[in-house]
């Protein structure tokens, strides 16, 4: 198979091709490898490759053959490197695979490398001093987004058609943005983060990925869901496979809109014309879509308080642990500016704090879902601006403490993290293009806690109405593919 007929398939499609026997997985995983090769020193997504195991292919998965790739945390595979992005825990090498790992084997997945994310995924740009920064594909100059910006530029660079991401404030739906790309963030409790993560940063971060089409990220979401013994949370089980919501006519959903974000941050001119012509899109779609007002119970800076607590607090406890599995010390020789000064804010926070920042969670979490009941969906945009210039996260960030570094991330991205403390499932969709540059623009969609289903099917239906995967960034695979 050539690099321009492998980038023509998404995930199903190809393990549609091994099933025929049309094509072998070490075919793919070749065709894969190639196609690494042709794009990653120009974008830095991959940070390392390996030979895929020789376990045999589960016979008759739903993903059996398709090459993969796992982010650098919170997965392991046994015998293979997770370093977080960080000098602080550079070589170290997983024991053993985590749950996680096993299901994308069940799976039928081929992973033959991982992607890069920022220093403890603790970023919305993937710029760590580790590896380098990741270049978006649609432009190098710009950030590719965070934390999981490697799974996103491999993904629209055409290395493969569907990776591993985590997303504890966006970090799925940012560089689903940023590449123009699906990413949906599953409800808290929907992917078992055991045995070794436990509840990741209180509950806020979900296991899932990003992909070209929505039902590849559905029959990911369909493999990889359920709890493992222990588990602190677990999400309802859905009535059916999510494959089958995304065929599934969604009906004429209710849709609430907001334009501007909580903190202020006031949206670009280019993203809000897309958000407009996407509430078009959904109106002609039979959908009844209206502004509102999504209030949250509290203050943007209580729940920049409250977050800098819950955030910091659980960075801490982290790094003190990597600490002493690798015998280094936690300074400026190991960890960056901003997550040596979120590490000390969260050394500092107290027990009281950290038990008054989880009742803000709740209050929220309760607060939103009362807003589900008079809609079934809420939109904003995924981003309030276009991707940003490489370097521009990084301006002044030694200067800042950890509750700094939190505004800051908040401010780039303010309508990610909110559904993270709600733990409900939100997603970003390809949008309407900008206009002068072709750069992606993603639009945000949330549902009720527990109604990925419903994600699914309204995905489903824009992307048959609006559809994205015919369009292909600068940096592409492909030879002799279309560009957009």
């Amino acid at each position: 198979m050539k690099i321009s007929e492998y980038v023509g398939h998404d995930a199903v499609g190809l393990a549609e091709l091994v099933a025929k026997g049309e094509v072998t997985s070490a075919d793919l995983e070749e065709v894969a490898r190639e196609a690494a090769e042709a794009v990653n020193p120009r974008i830095n997504a991959v940070v390392e490759t390996w030979p895929s195991d020789d376990d045999p292919v589960p016979g008759g998965a739903p993903l059996a053959g398709v090459p993969f790739l796992i982010k650098d945390i919170g997965v392991t595979m046994a015998g293979r490197r997770m370093e977080l992005g960080s000098r602080l825990a550079a070589g170290h090498v997983a024991a053993a695979d985590s749950a996680l790992m096993r299901r994308f084997r069940r799976a039928g997945l081929v992973t033959f490398g991982r992607t890069a994310t920022p220093e403890m995924a603790y970023s919305t740009t993937t710029e760590p001093v580790l590896y380098g920064e990741t270049r978006n594909p649609w432009d190098p100059a710009l950030s590719a987004g965070g934390s999981s910006g490697g799974a996103g530029a491999a993904v629209a660079a055409g290395v493969v058609p569907l990776a591993h991401a985590t997303d504890a404030a966006g970090s799925i739906r940012i560089p689903a943005a940023c590449n123009g790309l699906f990413g949906l963030k599953p409800s808290r409790g929907r992917v078992s983060w055991g045995p070794d993560f436990d509840e990741m940063f209180n509950g806020l971060a979900v296991h899932g990925g990003i992909s070209r089409t929505v039902r590849d990220s559905a029959v990911l979401l369909d493999q990889i869901r359920g709890t493992e013994p222990g588990d602190p949370y677990a999400a309802p089980e859905p009535s059916r496979p999510y494959a089958e919501e995304v065929t599934r006519d969604p009906g004429p959903l209710r849709i609430g809109v907001l334009a501007q974000a909580w903190g202020g941050r006031r949206t670009a001119a280019p993203v809000a014309e897309a958000l407009s012509r996407t509430v078009r899109l959904l109106a002609s779609l039979g959908h009844r879509v209206t502004e509102s007002e999504i209030e949250l119970g509290v203050t943007w800076e209580e729940l920049l308080l409250a977050s800098a607590r819950q955030w910091t607090a659980n960075l801490a406890a982290s790094i003190d642990g990597l600490a002493a599995a690798t015998g280094r010390p936690v300074d400026s020789s190991t960890l960056e500016p901003p997550v040596l000064a979120s590490y000390h804010y969260g050394r500092s926070v107290g027990g009281t704090e950290l038990v008054d920042a989880l009742a803000l969670r709740n209050r929220l979490s309760r607060r939103l879902a009362q807003h589900f009941t008079t809609y079934d969906i809420l939109l904003t945009p995924t981003l309030p601006e276009l991707p940003l210039p490489l370097g521009t996260h990084a301006e002044g960030a030694a200067e800042l403490d950890g509750l700094g570094w939190l505004r800051r991330l908040f401010d780039m991205a303010p309508f990610n993290a909110v559904f993270n403390v709600a733990g409900v499932p939100a997603m970003s969709v390809p949008g309407p293009a900008e206009p002068a540059t072709g750069l992606p623009i993603g639009m945000q969609f949330a549902a009720e806690y527990g109604r990925e289903d419903q994600l699914f099917r309204l995905a489903g239906q824009l992307e048959q109405a609006s559809p994205w995967a015919h369009l292909t960034p600068a940096v592409w695979a492909g030879d002799g593919a279309p560009r957009a």
